[in-house]
This record gives structure tokens, C-alpha cells and sequence, in this order.
């Protein structure tokens, strides 16, 4: 689960770098680009034998945006069908990306970021994880201030 965190998004290497950087709306196209990175970024790590095992990096980077509702992508698996690996992953990466900075909105505290993953408990995120996540989120905001 940890390399998966740090090569989970490498398939936006594919991606134009006037998307990633875009600071206005994303066209249907846009999306089109980012909505490929999950497969793209799987195909990538998929020939390190060791990421291929069931469960691994490779899926973890294929799934990571799946949704426990079964409205993510890129096959709307839902629930246990997502490797729970992915499951952590998305809770991670969208704290991630909540609290930093983006070319078209400012970063969020960390307790905003918080109550939003929160909210889509049992939607976007698995509910147990996001359980974990919250008993857990002191540590995480120490570690993320460098206390």
C-alpha cells in the first residue's frame, strides 16, 4: 500500500500538461484524459512481477478511484469488490489533495479536509476506512506539521 500511495497517480504522465495545470472548469475532453490515468498508470507498474500479485500495487494504482458506491472509475466496482489497498488510497489521496494547493482553488485546513471525507463515508469511501482514518487523524495531522 505504501509504493502504491507514491505510484498511484503515474499514469498522469499521459496526461497534456495543459489539463493537470488548468485552472478553469475541465471540458468533457479533460476529463476524458484524467479518467484514463488509473489504466494507463496500472500498465506502467504492471511488468514489476512483484506489483502483479493479487491485490498489489498494480491494482491498488488500477482502482484507486473507484468509489464504495459503485460510481468511480474505470470499472465502477464497488464495496469489497475494490482492493481494500485502493480503498486506503483514495482516502489518502483525497486528504491529499484537499489540503494542498491547486491551480484553480486554495488548499483547505486539515479539519475541513477531515469533515469531507467524512461526509462521503459510505459513498465515495469505504465506511470502515474512513472509521480508521478519523481514529487515527491526530497522528496524521502531527506527522503532516513535521511535530
Amino acid at each position: 500500500i505504501h509504493i502504491a500511495g507514491h505510484l498511484h497517480d503515474i499514469g498522469k504522465i499521459s496526461v497534456p500538461d495543459a489539463v493537470l495545470r488548468k485552472s478553469g472548469k475541465f471540458t468533457e475532453q479533460d476529463w476524458k484524459w484524467m479518467h484514463r490515468h488509473p489504466e494507463i498508470g496500472a500498465k506502467i507498474v504492471a511488468p514489476v512481477r512483484v506489483f502483479k500479485s493479487n491485490g498489489g500495487v498494480w491494482e491498488i494504482v488500477l482502482h484507486h478511484h473507484e468509489r464504495y458506491d459503485g460510481a468511480g472509475y474505470p470499472h465502477r466496482l464497488q464495496g469489497a469488490d475494490i482492493p481494500i489497498g485502493a480503498r486506503i488510497v483514495a482516502v489518502a489521496d483525497t486528504l491529499s489533495a484537499l489540503i494542498q494547493e491547486r491551480p484553480y482553488r486554495k488548499g483547505r485546513s486539515f479539519d475541513d479536509a477531515v469533515e469531507e471525507i467524512q461526509r462521503h463515508s459510505g459513498t465515495q469511501f469505504d465506511p470502515v476506512v474512513v472509521k480508521v482514518f478519523t481514529e487515527i487523524n491526530a497522528d496524521i495531522r502531527q506527522w503532516l506539521e513535521g511535530i
